[in-house]
């Protein structure tokens, strides 16, 4: 198997010389080449043809975030991988919505660092535990303003208006990979640490039916778990930011 191409940006020379380290001891990795500011970071891709770029959201010249919007329009098949020690809501919705597969604090250790990039290596999103509570707090506020719009669209609709339906892909995905409004209530749901049999109660449906909708729309989605679905759900726009 060929090992997994890492470009490491950071303004920082000893932070890179740490990632350098701990990535050459692990199986899978190789350092392709570093650099300590965005633009350098999209300038180096072109000629390296790196498989991940591990970037720091803060840096001079350009920061991580404006640099992975341009290297998702450039190279789409790069996955950014966002490296900070700040776990701030700003930062990490910022982070998603520029491209980024998977966000990382620079607290981490080795072992779950080179576990974070070969899970994004395969396809799958990253984020570091505390990062996940903070988009899970983004998604329940999200998920509120949907259950208010829901409301107001019921009460048009009973004066006569037309409530339009709601497409979860923003107009990208194809059909097939369009959420239900059921799936859409029950990731609501999820979000907020519901179980299976919880969201069954809530909605008046079976444990099994819940089941076989969770395991649909993960299938839709492409994840493995609900916090990667809350990380697409973020990433693709389906939340009001």
């Amino acid at each position: 198997m060929n090992p997994v191409r890492v470009l490491i940006a950071d303004d920082h020379p000893l932070v890179r010389e740490g990632l350098k380290r701990i990535l050459s001891m692990e199986e899978g990795f190789e350092i392709v080449g570093e650099c300590g500011d965005g633009r350098q970071a999209v300038e180096l891709c072109e000629r390296l043809h790196p498989d991940i770029v591990l970037m720091d959201v803060h840096m001079p010249e350009e920061d991580g975030v404006s640099a992975a919007s341009r290297l998702m329009e450039r190279y789409p098949d790069v996955r950014v991988v966002m490296l900070s020690f700040n776990d701030g809501e700003e930062y990490v919705i910022e982070a998603f919505k520029s491209g980024a597969c998977g966000y990382l604090l620079k607290d981490m250790d080795a072992e779950s660092l080179a576990h974070a990039l070969r899970q994004v290596a395969q396809g799958n999103p990253f984020v570091h535990p505390r990062v996940t509570d903070t988009l899970l707090r983004q998604f329940r506020r999200a998920a509120a303003e949907v259950g208010s719009a829901g409301k107001s669209g019921a009460a048009k609709s009973a004066s006569g208006g037309r409530k339009p339906e709601s497409d979860l892909s923003g107009g990208a995905s194809p059909a097939k990979n369009r959420l239900t409004r059921r799936e859409m209530q029950i990731l609501t749901l999820m979000a907020e640490g519901k179980s299976n049999r919880e969201i069954g109660e809530r909605l008046v449906i079976s444990e099994k039916t819940v089941k076989n909708h969770v395991s649909s729309m993960m299938q839709k989605m492409g994840v493995h778990d609900r916090t990667q679905a809350v990380v697409m759900a973020v990433k693709n726009g389906w939340l009001t930011i």
